[in-house]
């Protein structure tokens, strides 16, 4: 027995290696071969190629790389077809995995989505194409489940892997920084273009705090090691001589050893979450990119903690609201202790939901789809 998997990103990476660990616990001898990174190898799965050839972001960006991510399509779509799997299981990417599973669902292979698309954040005429590409979306999040069972596909809510993992007293904050120093983890985000946009922001805002009397330690973790240069490169212009440190693929580590977390909105605010840290949500596109997902996103909340809480339960500051100034007090404010405990309440509630093993979601429902 085969699966094919195929994430194009770090958040997809760690989804996937989960996902093949629980597997293999049903199907012992079972085989994975696809597209992953780090941990999904070290889990199992004989990797195509890695993660880098998928390392895009926005619209305009993915139009220039056409000509390579239509040779890695179809290099994927012939593959998968020789092997002939018990399934197809595409780990977000959802542009690139949606339509992959639609030509393969053609030739008779069982088709599976893992991470949701924002169908119901925006563009919900999705939803239709969804349907007849997939066999069986698997939700992170419970208020997924029933967008898809009022179209008729089959779904089942999965949990979410890092919630099961990261709990416990020792990721909890018991305390807050002194008025001079604050250690600060900033995030930029999985792709070159998130790191370009994001590193002079986050330099910024530590000027900033600077200003305001903090003595300010930066810690930095870089993806993967691919993304380390990149983020070398832009040091000097950006950070100049600040006390920085950078590391590689320990983002979870650096995160319980900072004082708050500066972060890219997207899978990186939930763990950060996950382990009580107080954080600040930061996200800008091109200027073309968000001009067009302004007129088709319809949340008012952008980052998954305030999604999953239904309030304003962390501050974001997106495209023209991310400056600096704004961003450093809004870092100050997420530091207050009363503040923190509450926001700590929450976080607990929304770990409890999210805590569902995979064993009991996502791989009965795999099973039932390909015996």
């Amino acid at each position: 027995m085969r699966f094919v998997l195929v994430a194009g990103e770090a958040s997809g990476d760690r989804l996937g290696a989960a996902l093949i660990s629980a597997l293999k616990a049903r199907f012992p001898e079972a085989e994975f071969v696809g597209v992953g990174g780090a941990e999904m190898e070290a889990a199992g799965l004989d990797a195509w190629f890695g993660l880098d050839a998928f390392s895009v972001n926005g619209f305009v960006e993915p139009l220039l790389k056409l000509p390579s991510l239509l040779s890695r399509f179809f290099e994927l779509k012939r593959r998968t077809i020789s092997v002939r799997p018990a399934c197809f299981i595409g780990i977000d990417f959802n542009v690139f995995n949606l339509l992959l599973a639609g030509t393969l669902k053609r030739q008779g292979i069982k088709t599976v989505h893992y991470v949701s698309p924002s169908v119901w954040a925006w563009r919900q005429g999705r939803i239709r194409r969804i349907k007849r590409n997939v066999d069986l979306m698997l939700c992170l999040y419970p208020f997924e489940i029933d967008i898809y069972q009022d179209h008729g596909i089959p779904c089942e809510f999965v949990g979410h892997p890092q919630a099961r993992r990261l709990h416990g007293s020792s990721e909890r904050v018991d305390w807050l920084p002194t008025k001079s120093t604050l250690t600060l983890a900033c995030l930029p985000g999985s792709r070159r273009s998130e790191i370009a946009s994001m590193m002079p922001l986050f330099a910024g805002t530590v000027s900033d705090l600077e200003h305001k009397g903090y003595d300010v330690h930066v810690l930095i973790p870089a993806p993967r090691e691919s993304l380390r240069a990149d983020i070398e490169r832009l040091l000097p212009s950006t950070f100049g001589t600040r006390r920085v440190t950078l590391t590689v693929g320990d983002a979870e580590d650096v995160m319980r050893h900072a004082d708050c977390v500066l972060v890219n909105a997207g899978t990186a605010a939930l763990e950060a979450m996950l382990l009580g840290k107080p954080m600040v949500v930061v996200y800008q596109l091109g200027a073309l990119t968000y001009r067009l997902v302004k007129t088709m996103v319809r949340l008012e909340r952008f980052s998954l903690p305030n999604i999953l809480s239904g309030e304003d339960l962390i501050e974001e500051f997106i495209q023209d609201a991310a400056r600096p100034q704004a961003i450093s007090e809004g870092i100050l404010r997420a530091l207050d202790h009363d503040t923190h405990e509450r926001r700590l309440k929450v976080f607990d509630a929304i770990r409890a939901d999210l805590s569902k093993p995979l064993e009991e979601g996502a791989v009965p429902a795999i099973s039932a789809l390909i015996e």
